[in-house]
Formats: structure tokens, sequence, C-alpha cells
């Protein structure tokens, strides 16, 4: 039996809120979590770590009552074979989700008290939309929240939806939050806001398992790391003990190499200029940049800043309202992406699943999809020749799938994003624009997506990377560009990285 048990914080009562004993579940041929064993301490911050398949969402959907176990018991008050998710919820388990689950015709008051709103005396049963903001101020203070209860959420950007996901788990008087991946759309500025609500909730005695792929978040706000790696507990670290290294370790069960690598060659030139352009997000001001063959360009800002609505002007999806994209040094018109791919301009999305890839598509149609023709003969695709090419590139870049006729949605979310990258790498890209490359990926896959950008850039493509994570902004880039309301407030070479340098340009200051 796997026990991750450790001396508690101090000032923690001696009494866990949630116990776990030999909790297991089995699936046709797999076993999803393996005798897990652990004590989850009121005020607690548990740092869970793993790889994708290492058993952490069997163990979120456990606690959360979506499945019961096979073997196993969970002391919650009391013994129980199983929760459900109504005893889970009255028991005060709460869930913030890296899938946002809100509804977007809805404004933020529904939608955090969705089916429990107040509501009027008398035989309609209106909802109190009075008392029902006034019950959903208070929360968004907390969160830090700029926007009004009435904000319609289709309105909001994915940091500002993650708030609402926050704000509706705190509404439910939760002693237990769980938070999956949440900072996987939020750049730094966000991040330490969300950090410092954990530390809040923590004050108040409330427990939290920290579930993320960033690390260095993990080795912030833990009191302790339980590691999970094929199912079973891999290791406890406690808080003297969490370091990135040991972690790491746990989870893959080796050292990594360096995660980045230095490029092989000088940067060429410059194969995309963008002059004084101008996006829907700040149509009063104009962007300059240069994005050169053979370098990574990290894009970094705060969210709002108009990293991605650049990125969708140059990809086309956008227009823009004014200035010019000079391609090699001669001015293009990129009207639609359709021109942006004739020119081997091509876009991995922030948001893969919804922008990137057709889930319920084989991972073979999703490779050749933008390439049709090219796999046509007398205008009829050949089924042979798309699964040769589809299998190819599946090989090439190790999407560990059964075939490449496996549905895309079963993948995980690295194998994901190589499909992804697997549809324009046979195309003979000239400009990749990464859009948050690894949001919600594993440590491992992490550097495997790096290790294909680097590579990439060493042939000769020019990449632009856009990310919110400092540590990969700072530890993949050649070279880096603040966005600051809609401009580059400066530019970094790699002697001037450090996270308060980006973080300065980011607020206004030092603008050039």
């Amino acid at each position: 039996m796997n026990r991750s048990s450790d001396i508690p914080p101090p000032g923690a009562p001696a009494t866990p809120f949630l116990s776990l004993s030999g909790v297991g579940k089995t699936y046709p041929g797999v076993v999803a979590l393996e005798g897990l064993s652990m004590d989850i301490m009121p005020g607690e911050v548990i740092g869970l770590v793993g790889e994708n398949g290492a058993g952490k969402s069997t163990l979120m959907k456990i606690l959360g009552g979506v499945i019961a176990p096979d073997r196993g018991t969970i002391l919650l008050g009391a013994e129980l074979r199983f929760l459900t998710v109504e005893s889970s919820i009255s028991s005060g388990i709460a869930f913030v989700h890296q899938e946002l689950n809100l509804f977007e015709n809805l404004d933020v008051a529904a939608n955090i008290f969705l089916g429990r709103e107040p509501l009027k005396a008398g035989p309609l049963k209106l909802v109190d939309r009075d008392r029902l903001r006034d019950m959903v101020k208070p929360l968004l203070r907390r969160v830090g929240a700029h926007f009004s209860a009435d904000t319609p959420v289709a309105s909001l950007s994915l940091a500002e939806q993650q708030m609402v996901e926050i704000a509706k788990a705190l509404s439910i008087n939760a002693k237990l939050v769980i938070f999956d991946e949440p900072t996987s759309s939020l750049p730094l500025a966000e991040t330490e806001r969300l950090l410092s609500i954990i530390k809040k909730l923590k004050a108040d005695g409330i427990s939290v398992i920290f579930i993320s792929h960033r690390l260095h978040e993990v080795e912030r706000v833990a009191d302790r790391v339980v590691v999970l790696r094929d199912g079973a507990l891999a290791g406890t670290l406690a808080k003297k003990d969490i370091g990135h290294d040991q972690m790491v370790k746990l989870m893959i069960g080796r050292m990594l190499a360096a995660r980045t690598a230095k490029p092989q060659r000088s940067p060429g030139s410059v194969a995309l200029k963008v002059s004084a352009v101008r996006t829907a997000a700040y149509p009063g001001h104009p962007v300059d940049l240069e994005i050169r063959y053979g370098e990574i360009l990290g894009l970094a800002g705060l969210v709002g800043s108009g990293r991605t609505e650049l990125a969708r002007v140059l990809f086309g999806i956008d227009r823009s309202y004014g200035g010019a994209i000079l391609q090699d040094g001669k001015k293009i018109e990129v009207r639609s992406a359709r021109d942006a791919v004739a020119r081997g301009i091509f876009l991995v999305p922030e948001d893969r699943k919804r922008n990137g890839i057709l889930l319920d598509f084989p991972i073979a149609q999703n490779i050749t999809l933008a390439d049709l023709p090219m796999l046509a003969s007398r205008f009829m695709l050949s089924a042979e020749r798309e699964t040769a090419a589809a299998e190819k590139q599946r090989v090439r870049l190790g999407i560990k799938a059964p075939s490449v006729s496996s549905r895309t949605g079963t993948l995980s979310g690295g194998n994901q994003q190589k499909v992804v990258l697997a549809k324009w790498l046979s195309m003979s890209p000239k400009v990749m624009i990464f859009d948050e490359p690894t949001r919600g990926i594993d440590i491992g896959a992490k550097n495997e997506i790096y290790g294909l950008m680097r590579t990439l850039a060493d042939a000769g493509v020019a990449i632009l990377m856009i990310s919110s994570d400092m540590e990969e902004v700072i530890g993949v880039s050649d070279r880096i560009a603040v966005m600051h309301e809609g401009q580059i407030a400066g530019i970094l070479d790699e002697d001037e990285f450090s996270q308060e340098s980006v973080l300065l340009l980011a607020v206004g200051k030092g603008v050039k």
C-alpha cells in the first residue's frame, strides 16, 4: 500500500479533512490508479504532479464523485466506499478545471450560481437579480476581477474566465479547492494574483490541491508535493525538499537533460517585418517587429496586451487597421488564413481544441486537412497517400497513438499539440507562430515541443513564440519582445533576460 503522509504544516490540526486508503481504479487492460493512500490536512496546500496518464485525472474524478474506485476507502467525516457528485459538493470539495466549464451565453453571475440562484417570493419564482449581484460582488473582489457580475462570459478573455471559475468554486463555501492547471492561460501578473488567492485560502483553513505542469509554481506554493507515476505514488516531498529536479526525477524516473538547447546557427535575414501594423484591440497603437530566419523570438506581455491579436493579423484571421507586413523585404497582403498558408506562414493557436484540431476526426485527417490538394489525384483524395503522409509525421514527431486512424480527442494534450504541428510541418514552413505552445502539457512533452521548435529554428524557420510562462519565455527564446497595450515596449537580447526586465516592460515601464 502506498501512503503519502508527512508532518502537517505548523498550526494545522492533527485530524485530516480527507483521507484516502488503498484507493484504486482499473479499466479494461489499464490500471489507472493503484492503491493510493494519502491525507489532506485543513489549511494545507498539496502540489499534485505527474505526467499525463500518471493518474491525476482519475484521482480528481474519484474526489469529485464522477467515478467510483474499485477498491479502497475514503474517510470524509465517515468512512465511505465512494463519493457521489452531490456528496462531494455538499462536503465542500470544489474544482477549478483546466478546461473551462462556463456557459458563454450567460453572464458572470448566472455562471457562478447556476442552479443555486436566489429567487423572489411569489408563485413565478423569478431570479432575484439584485440579490444575485450582491452575492457575486465579494467573490469577484476576492479573486481580483475587474469585471462586473453582469458581464457576458463570452466577452471575457481566457484569463478572466478562469477567474469566474475560481469565484464559482469559492461560492460553495469550499473546504477543499482542487485547482487543475489553473495558471495554464494566465500570464505572470494574473498568476501572482492566483497564488495570492491560494495563500488566503490556506490562511482561512481551506485545503488546496494544486495541479500544475509549471513546477516552479508548485515549488512556490506547496507545503507538500505528491508525485504520481503510472497510476502509483512515486514519492512525496516535504516543504524543505521541494525542488524542480527532485519533482522531475520522481515524475519520469530520471533527470532531464537541459531543457533548452542553444541555437546551432546564427540568425539569418529578416523573414517577416511588421511595420506600424494596427490591430482591432489597439487600432491607435502601431506595432513594429522583425522576426528573423533561424531564431526563436519570444513575445511576452500581460493578458490583453495585444499579442494574440497580432498573431491573428499575421495569419490573416483578423484584418489589419493600418501598416504593412513585409516578407523577405517585399510587402505582402494577408487577407485570409489561405493567403498566410500559401506564403508558408503558419499558426499554432492558443486554444488548440477549439481552433487547432478537430477532436472527433482521426489523427490522419487532422494532419492532412490543410494540404489535401497535394494528396489528391484527379480531384479525388487518395486514402493511401493520406495515411502514408500522416504516418510519416506521426513517426517524425513521436505522436503516441495506436495508429493514425485513432480519434484525435483521445490523445493527451502534448500529443494533440504534436498533431497541430504535424499539420504544418509537412508543408515546408517559413514562419511559425506558436501561441502558448505548451499550455496544459506535462514536463516531458514540453521538452519535446521545445526540441521541435529548436530543430525548426536550426533548419532556418523563423519562429514567433507567444507565451505567458515566464520561465518558458526566458528559457526558450533567442530574443524577447515585450508588448504593452498594443505596442512593443522593448526587445531584450539574451544577456538582458530576467523576469524583472520582462515584467517592467510588460507593465509599461521603460516603453521606448
